[in-house]
C-alpha cells in the first residue's frame, strides 16, 4: 500500500478550470515513473515495497486470475493498474490488486473503480496517521462503487481484514489457518490466507 506518498503535482490554487486541471494531472499521471494516484489535487507517488509484501500480491493475483478465467466473471489485474474515478477527493485508485467487472480493458487507465480492491500493508502503513489514510480511503473506494476491501497485514499480524461495502464500519477478520472470501460479489471464491506468506526453502 505504501501509504507515505510523496506529492509530484500540487496545483497552486490559481487556475479556475477544475475540469482542466483534473485532465492536466490525468495526462501527468500516464508519464509518472512508478505508482501514483490523484487524490485531494495532487499527484501522490507511492513508494516501492518490500518481498513480503510483493508476494502477497503476486498470490493474490494469481489466485484471482484463475477465478476470472475459470467463471468469466471479471479481470485480475495486478499492482500499478489506474482505476479513473470522479470522487470531490479523489481522481484515481492504483490498487496492489483489483478485480473488474466492468467494460473490455484496453491500453488506458479503467474508467471505475474496481469491483474489489486488495491493499496489502508495507512497513509504512503503520501508526494513527497510517489507520486513518487507510480508513479515508476505503471510504473512497466504497464511494466511487467499490464493493470490498482487503486489507492485507503479512508484517505484524499477519490476517486479511475484509471491509464490504454494506456494513465498511465492521470487517471480518481471517487469520492464518483460515480461508479469506469476499463474499456474495466473488461468488466461490476464496484463499487460505497461509498462502500469502513464502514456504521455507529446503
Amino acid at each position: 500500500m505504501a501509504e507515505n506518498a510523496q506529492i509530484a503535482h500540487e496545483d497552486d490554487g490559481k487556475i479556475c478550470d477544475m475540469a482542466g486541471r483534473r485532465e492536466g494531472l490525468i495526462e501527468e499521471l500516464y508519464r509518472v515513473d512508478g505508482k501514483a494516484e490523484i487524490v485531494d489535487g495532487e499527484l501522490r507517488l507511492m513508494t516501492p515495497t518490500g518481498g513480503l509484501h510483493g508476494y502477497a500480491v503476486l498470490e493474490i493475483a494469481a489466485s484471482l486470475r484463475e477465478y476470472g478465467r475459470r467463471t468469466r466473471h471479471g479481470y485480475a489485474l495486478a499492482d500499478n493498474v489506474g482505476f479513473l474515478v470522479n470522487l470531490p477527493n479523489r481522481r484515481s485508485f492504483s490498487p496492489d490488486v483489483a478485480f473488474w467487472t466492468g467494460g473490455p480493458l484496453t491500453g488506458k487507465f479503467l474508467e471505475g473503480a474496481p469491483m474489489f480492491a486488495v491493499e496489502v500493508r508495507s512497513e509504512n502503513d503503520y501508526g494513527p496517521a497510517a489507520e486513518r489514510a487507510m480508513s479515508e480511503k476505503r471510504a473512497d473506494y466504497f464511494a466511487a462503487g467499490t464493493l470490498a476491501v482487503w486489507d492485507v497485514d503479512v508484517l505484524k499480524e499477519q490476517l486479511v481484514r475484509v471491509y464490504r461495502a454494506s456494513n465498511p464500519p465492521v470487517p471480518t477478520v481471517y487469520r492464518r489457518g483460515e480461508l479469506a472470501e469476499v463474499g456474495p460479489s466473488l461468488p466461490g471464491w476464496s484463499m487460505p490466507v497461509e498462502d500469502l506468506f513464502p514456504p521455507e526453502r529446503t
